[in-house]
């Protein structure tokens, strides 16, 4: 019975089935190592001992972020939105560049600023006059310093969904609550603050998954949480079963995030009732509002992006890695290997499934495009410990098999090269360039592929001569995004990188953790001018369309709003 309905199945829908399968295997191995693998002792001894700090550090992280980004986030978005001051038209696009900043690297940054012996305190010290005990500092290694350094780099994430909330709702309703009598305070409270709900939500919940994914930054802080665990379990314990625990555990943070923020929709609707599709009209604030909200908009930025790029190319140029040449050159190259393959494979995975989706006439390869697109929500190590359990199975068996036929063990065929970590890419961020693919894909009009069959071309030449050439920015973007993701990307390198194979985000890792914060700066700077990239492409969508808004926007009531959000797949 399988083989006759996979019998029937088009080439097309059966390539998309394989895909969803392969992506969902990790989350399934871990599963399956907790079902069947019991509790050992390791597990018993963690879960008495480290198992509670876990859970609490976890939720004092997400209760600490989801309340500074959503704050950050939602203020920034009604200045920019609603507003006229200093500087507005600058903020609107440059408020996304901190996310080009990973938060493993402003932990970094801010460690050398704010430490005992860094500038800072440094500074205090020989201003009063003071000494070591006289007088107390925040300390930046804890878990209210990780929760900072996740507030000022995710915050762009409810940013961009609030943004375009609100002006996708501002209008209408804000025009009937003004002629109720409600001011621009009541208004926002009232009005633009509920319609703008599910957005901000969603955006919350993209920045607690991310704090839950984080290695970098809570390890080197000291923080001890799930990632830690779970690294600790699997290289200094060599237990795999506590370490599928501990990420079972981790998945069940990540899944209760999902499901809380659905469940904060309810039944409610949160529809645009209202045809008047104008942008609002602005309200120009005096010059001492204005200058306040200038300064509430420029803080993020300085804090998030400014000033952590300005410290990182002071360390980069004054001192800077020691071992810079040949073996920068080499770490490197490692990266952009790793990025470049990963990002080429991601774009033709996501054509494959996006078109899959398309032609096919059952609900098939979309549910298999849902099981890839939940990948992006598991943690990097999650993905590590259950890529690396079927694989190094998969390892064993095929060197078993080799040597019995040929008489020569060829050793580690998957995970001794980049093979398995590229797998783990595509576990982690197809979703990336599927959403970008397919959003684009589904602008073209089906009569184009009509007039394509009539003109005698068949499915795979209509994909290769009319939709490709279509669709070029958007692979470009797609492929862009995937390759800065996985230059950021740490947990799952660190975990599974083969012998002797370091890149940048393994390298500033590694001299951060021994103290070497000077050298770091020039792999960590690196990554930073690499992550730059998609915040600029976003920024420009942000321009063009608010350039475009403002010249379509012909309404009688003045001068109107011009803004526009990025595609929050893209973000």
């Amino acid at each position: 019975m399988p083989f006759k309905f996979i019998s029937r199945l088009s080439p097309l829908t059966f390539a998309a089935l394989l895909v969803a399968i392969l992506i969902a295997i990790p989350v399934l191995s871990v599963f399956s190592n907790v079902l069947v693998g019991g509790t050992g002792e390791t597990w018993s001894h963690m879960a008495s001992t480290v198992l509670p700090e876990f859970i609490f550090n976890t939720v004092v992280l997400c209760v600490v972020v989801g309340l500074g980004v959503s704050s950050i986030g939602v203020t920034c978005a009604w200045l920019t939105t609603m507003l006229e001051f200093p500087g507005r038209r600058f903020f609107e696009w440059a408020l996304v560049l901190p996310l080009a900043v990973p938060a493993y690297v402003m932990a970094y940054v801010y460690t050398d600023l704010l430490q005992f012996v860094g500038p800072v305190q440094t500074g205090l010290r020989e201003l009063f006059g003071w000494r070591a005990g006289d007088y107390w500092f925040p300390e930046v290694r804890s878990v209210g310093g990780a929760a900072a350094m996740f507030m000022f780099v995710l915050y762009p994430y409810v940013y961009l969904l609030a943004r375009g909330a609100f002006l996708e709702r501002a209008s209408g309703m804000l025009e009937a609550g003004r002629s109720l009598g409600l001011g621009p305070w009541r208004c926002f409270l009232a009005v633009s603050l509920p319609l703008a709900r599910p957005a901000l939500v969603a955006g919350t919940a993209l920045a607690l998954m991310e704090t839950l994914a984080d290695f970098g930054t809570v390890a080197y802080f000291g923080v001890q949480t799930f990632t830690t665990g779970i690294y600790r379990a699997w290289f200094s314990l060599g237990d795999r079963i506590a370490a599928a625990q501990l990420s079972a555990l981790l998945l069940g943070f990540v899944v209760l995030v999902l499901v809380l923020e659905q469940a904060s929709r309810g039944r409610a609707q949160f529809n645009n009732t209202t045809r008047q599709q104008a942008m609002p009209v602005r309200v120009v604030l005096p010059t001492l509002p204005g200058l306040i909200a200038t300064l509430a908009c420029f803080m993020p930025l300085f804090l998030g992006f400014l000033l952590p790029g300005a410290l990182l190319l002071k360390m980069a140029l004054v001192e800077g890695d020691a071992q810079f040449g040949a073996r920068f050159l080499d770490l490197a190259r490692n990266s952009f290997l790793l990025a470049a393959v990963s990002a080429v494979v991601a774009v033709g995975l996501a054509i494959l499934l996006a078109y899959a989706a398309r032609l096919s006439r059952s609900n098939l390869p979309s549910l298999s495009n849902r099981v890839v697109n939940l990948g992006y929500a598991v943690p990097g190590s999650v993905i590590a410990v259950g890529v690396l359990i079927p694989v190094t199975r998969l390892d064993a068996v095929i060197a078993s098999t080799w040597e019995a036929s040929f008489g020569v063990n060829p050793g580690l065929v998957l995970t001794g090269g980049i093979a398995a970590l590229v797998y783990a890419y595509m576990t982690r961020f197809l979703s990336i360039a599927l959403q970008t693919v397919d959003s684009s894909l589904g602008k073209i009009t089906p009569s184009m592929d009509d007039a394509a069959q009539s003109l005698g071309y068949g499915k795979f030449a209509t994909l290769r001569r009319v939709h490709v050439p279509i669709l070029r920015g958007s692979l470009l973007t797609a492929g862009l995004l995937v390759f800065v993701d996985v230059m950021k990307e740490l947990p799952a390198t660190l975990v599974m990188r083969p012998f002797n194979f370091d890149t940048l985000a393994t390298q500033a890792h590694t001299l951060a953790a021994d103290e070497r914060l000077a050298e770091a700066s020039t792999a960590a700077l690196t990554i930073v001018v690499v992550g730059l990239l998609p915040m600029f492409i976003i920024s420009r969508q942000i321009v063009g369309a608010a350039r475009r808004a403002q010249t379509q926007d012909t309404g009688a009531s003045g001068p109107r709003a011009v803004a526009a959000v990025a595609d929050p797949s893209k973000a």
